[in-house]
């Protein structure tokens, strides 16, 4: 036997340890120890090292064109893109298995991405502190914080204050977490709240809410622009200086300011953060110095105004509502508190500069949802401890004594007669008749600090809408969906800019704030915002219903039902605040709506739409005829060559566990002339109900061929319609191979062979005591009834299987399909505890890389696999008794030519044709040899493995079809536990792209 090929050279150095006692050293077996070169083996360490194209390409045991699994091969699974790295199943066939030469002389170098230049400035990226909680918690205080806050306490009382807020978090917080599912379901880039609409429900809703989210943050920008410079101006009065009159000054101040804001968002996003780090620190120190002043023991200036620190009796009489004023009402004061909840969106509206928008997003949304709603109760409950509904602001109205006749109100108890102007309804202070900016000034140990705090609030709040609305709307141009738009999606710098878009919003701004009063377009801006919120929460729900295996968010804290629920909360609320801006928002949707769905642009993002349609294709595939295929929706649909169902259980509970609910199983069962004579005429509905009975979801299709490789090519052609098609074959492995007939054999490879040729998926189950009482294959006559419909045999696949493992060797990269399955396996409930080991091949001098990139794109692809085990040791020679045991097992199949003389190999072919040459075993040898030592790996490390899944090697097209069942056999020989030979087609099967 020849030594085995040594690995292509280039590949980077690796540190690593050799103490045996760190958790995922990959250890040997005692019993490979005889041949004096094990060493201990070094433990994985995981470090985040980059490797460039040339150095991570490594060719898998199986032959050198073969490569093992890499995350470069993944990188173009965007739509019409092709792998950059991964050969055909056209070149493995026909390419033969040479022992010399390099894998990247092989493989056709396709779709690079360009690589920003070393020179290049690197753009700014921002953390989930930075990026996504301040910039949140600053949108969430807005205006109504200090002008309104107070007043919605004196109307509704501390209780239904405390109810409200508490509402108004319920719906933010489940849109939160709805945001946090879809943003951690692959790589957000910009766009924001329009982007993950758009990429989990389609154009056809994403188009609609991106236009209107993008208008909606530009009047979000103009409103609170004015609320600055209605303060601004008021401030101007007090002092006596007037520039034109109040009208015109709201104006002029009004422009000025979005002009200046407008200059700070061109400077770039690094002077816009650092000014939004101003105003975050303006609003502590206020924040401070009003809970600071609480405590403040008030003078007689503070109690004339009301003011009279914790109380009891303060308290006990705010906590219950007093409406005042027609209309004012429990819905209405939601109605005016509500837009303060808006800002949830402000760091997922600038995800294109997030460092990593998976985990800002989630992270910092929820903590600026916390502490924001902790803030508003807190003041919402101090300031109804402290202040009076109605104070008189006048020093006169002082008690003296205890003569309280006539006195009305709570003033009474306090040494204060409030009496004349509560009953004249005149009194000027007080919770009911200040603005809360006036009443937390008047609370705080220092009041121009809550004019500071109002300035750096609406600023803040104007800021991030300025920048938010172009962003969305350059990701809407850039996707071409509405026509004339698409000059403004050109970026600038390094961060990609949307300058065209600001300008935009700036202009929009500027016409809103000179008109001078949104009163009447205000409720608009809560409607746009809440049909976002539904919408998000729609797309969450729709995309979890779907079942897609390409919906695989990171963040698991979220459930379908709460986002269903904000979805139906969100459009209620639109009708309730104010139904007729309700209608106007859905009217202007349906008309966006109406047009893209009439244009019909050509974009196809993998949305839940289509993972939707395939669901309703069962039982109306004609509709799904015109939904392109897409790498995230891709569903293993498995043609099972089953014979009748009932005899072969096994391998029916094994597809079913994973396709049940997710994706098309077939029971193919192919009759022969010989089985004919046997089969009922009504077997058909026999097994149907057994199906039925198990509970399988699979259909069943019975197909008369003179031979299962007949069969099997006609039924891989002929099954399904339109997108329901078999993309991969499950067949049984033929354990009577050595007994069975030459012609048997060559069906049954065949078979595989056809299945690789016509470019589809392949796998095996292989059982240790077999998966029926007849052999299939070779055409026996079925003798066990097939309408004994009573026994349901239970199998080890109907098991729970508990917290064993499911080992994945993954030897050569197929496309993902060997993960994938076992992904699906473990979301089942039988499943779920149970591990997923993922082996890969690997060098003891890369062992850390190696382990560090497979950890990487088990993280990219969102598969929860962290436990992955590199095989140091695979081109280690195998040990001489397996080997001998190899030979033994072909010895009967092998003509043995050289050792007969006077005879050729031709003449030997006549009477054996299917029997493997001499030259043809030699050539073959160091092939076999890494099957083999293979096998002695898989057996030592998953003996207790609840099922083992081995990448099938592609076979030449020279290769004897003996030699080959020989590998099959040896491949998942000695094992106690199902094993499963897995092949795909070569085509990604999994992204970590959100498109």
């Amino acid at each position: 036997m020849g030594q085995l090929p040594s690995k292509p050279r280039g590949l980077p150095r690796v540190h690593f340890s050799t103490n045996e006692e760190r958790p995922g050293a990959y250890r040997t077996d005692a019993n490979d120890q005889h041949d004096g070169n094990l060493q201990t083996s070094p433990t994985i360490v995981v470090s985040n090292v980059e490797m460039s194209v040339s150095e991570s390409r490594r060719s898998s045991i199986y032959s050198t064109l073969d490569l093992v699994p890499q995350l470069e091969n993944y990188t173009s699974t965007l739509p019409h893109q092709r792998s950059r790295g991964r050969p055909s199943l056209e070149a493995l066939r026909k390419t033969f298995d040479t022992t010399t030469g390099s894998v990247s002389s092989l493989v056709t170098e396709e779709g690079h991405e360009e690589e920003p230049s070393p020179q290049q400035k690197a753009p700014v990226r921002f953390g989930w502190v930075t990026g996504v909680m301040i910039r949140c918690m600053l949108n969430i205080w807005g205006v109504i914080l200090f002008l309104r806050l107070s007043w919605i306490v004196s109307q509704a009382g501390i209780l239904l204050t405390c109810l409200i807020i508490l509402m108004s978090v319920t719906v933010t917080s489940v849109t939160a977490l709805s945001i946090s599912a879809i943003a951690t379901n692959g790589r957000v880039t910009s766009g924001g709240a329009y982007f993950m609409i758009s990429r989990s429900l389609g154009p056809e809703m994403g188009g609609p809410i991106g236009m209107v989210f993008s208008f909606a943050n530009a009047l979000a920008c103009a409103l609170n622009t004015i609320g600055f410079a209605e303060v601004v101006t008021d401030l101007m009065k007090e002092f006596g200086v007037v520039m034109v009159d109040s009208v015109n000054d709201l104006r002029i101040v009004g422009v000025i300011t979005v002009t200046v804001l407008l200059v700070i968002s061109l400077a770039g996003m690094e002077w816009e953060s650092k000014a939004q780090y101003f105003f975050f620190a303006v609003l502590l120190v206020t924040f401070s110095n009003y809970f600071v002043g609480t405590f403040i023991p008030p003078g007689e200036e503070k109690q004339a105004v009301g003011v009279f620190g914790y109380r009891s009796d303060v308290i006990l009489t705010n906590l219950k509502p007093d409406w005042r004023g027609a209309g004012n009402n429990f819905f209405q004061m939601f109605a005016i508190f509500f837009p303060s909840a808006i800002g949830i969106l402000s760091g997922a509206n600038i995800s294109g500069d997030l460092k990593d928008p998976a985990v800002a997003i989630p992270k910092g949304t929820l903590m600026a949802i916390l502490w924001t709603t902790i803030s508003y109760l807190g003041i919402a409950i101090t300031v109804g401890s402290c202040v009076l509904r109605d104070a008189s602001g006048n020093m006169t109205d002082i008690l003296m004594g205890n003569i309280t006749d006539g006195c009305v109100g709570l003033g009474c108890k306090l040494g204060w007669n409030f009496t004349e102007c509560i009953e004249s309804h005149s009194c000027k202070y007080g919770l009911a008749n200040n603005s809360s900016n006036q009443v937390l000034g008047q609370v705080s140990g220092l009041s121009y600090l809550i004019t500071a705090g109002v300035f750096a609030a609406s600023l803040s709040s104007a800021l991030g809408f300025l920048v938010s609305a172009p962003k969305v709307f350059q990701c809407l141009c850039r996707d071409k969906i509405y026509p004339y738009i698409e000059f403004f999606a050109k970026g600038y710098g390094k961060n990609d800019e949307p300058l065209r878009a600001y300008l935009l919003c700036y202009l929009i701004a500027v016409a809103f704030i000179l008109i001078g009063d949104l009163n009447i377009i205000a409720p608009l801006i809560s409607n746009f915002f809440l049909c976002s919120y539904a919408l998000i929460n729609f797309s969450c729900f729709h995309a979890s219903i779907t079942n897609s295996p390409g919906w695989r968010p990171l963040f698991h804290y979220y459930s379908k039902w709460t986002a269903l629920f904000g979805a139906v909360v969100s459009v209620v609320l639109m009708f309730l605040l104010t139904w007729w801006a309700a209608v106007i928002t859905f009217t202007i949707l349906l008309f966006l709506f109406g047009y893209i769905n009439y244009n019909k642009p050509k974009v196809n993002w993998g949305s839940s739409v289509q993972a939707g349609t395939y669901n309703l294709a069962l039982s109306y595939s004609a509709s799904l005829s015109g939904v392109e295929d897409h790498v995230k929706n891709f569903r293993p649909q498995c043609l099972v060559l089953t014979g009748p169902p009932n005899q072969r259980p096994a391998l029916v509970d094994f597809v079913g566990s994973f396709t049940k609910h997710i994706s098309l199983m077939i029971c193919g069962d192919i009759i022969t002339e010989q089985d004919k004579q046997t089969r009922a005429a009504d077997a058909t509905d026999w097994l149907v109900k057994w199906l039925n009975k198990r509970k399988v979801r699979s259909f069943y299709t019975p197909f008369s061929a003179v031979s299962l490789r007949a069969g099997a090519q006609h039924l891989l052609q002929a099954t399904g319609l339109g997108k329901l098609k078999p993309n991969t074959l499950v067949l049984g492995f033929k354990t009577n191979w050595r007994e069975s007939s030459p012609e048997g054999i060559d069906d049954y490879i065949n078979t595989i062979y056809d299945t690789f040729d016509s470019n589809n998926g392949l796998c095996i189950l292989r059982m240790m005591d077999g998966l029926d009482i007849f052999d299939q294959f070779d055409g026996e006559v079925d003798n066990v009834p097939v309408k004994d419909n009573t026994q349901q045999a239970k199998t080890v696949f109907q098991n729970d299987q508990g917290k064993k493992t499911i080992d994945v060797y993954w030897i050569a990269d197929d496309g993902g399909l060997t993960l994938l399955v076992p992904y699906l396996l473990t979301r089942r409930k039988r499943w779920h505890s149970s591990k997923v080991r993922v082996f890969i091949v690997g060098d003891e001098q890369n062992m850390e890389e190696g382990r560090a990139e497979m950890v990487a794109l088990l993280k990219r692809f969102r598969l929860d696999f962290n436990d992955v085990i590199i095989m140091t040791d695979s081109e280690k020679y195998p040990q001489a008794r397996n080997l001998n045991r190899f030979a033994d097992s072909v010895d009967p199949f092998r003509l043995h030519d050289e050792q007969q003389e006077g005879v050729s190999v031709e003449e030997l072919r006549q009477t054996a044709p299917w029997k493997i040459s001499d030259k043809e075993f030699e050539v073959f040898k160091p092939k076999s040899a890494r099957i083999v030592r293979l096998n002695e790996i898989i057996r030592r490390n998953s003996q207790h493995a609840a099922l083992v899944l081995v990448s099938l090697p592609v076979p030449h097209t020279d290769c004897p079809r003996v030699l080959f069942m020989a590998w099959m056999d040896t491949l998942t020989c000695g094992l106690h536990c199902p094993t499963v030979l897995i092949r795909g087609n070569q085509q990604s099967v999994l992204t970590f792209y959100c498109q």
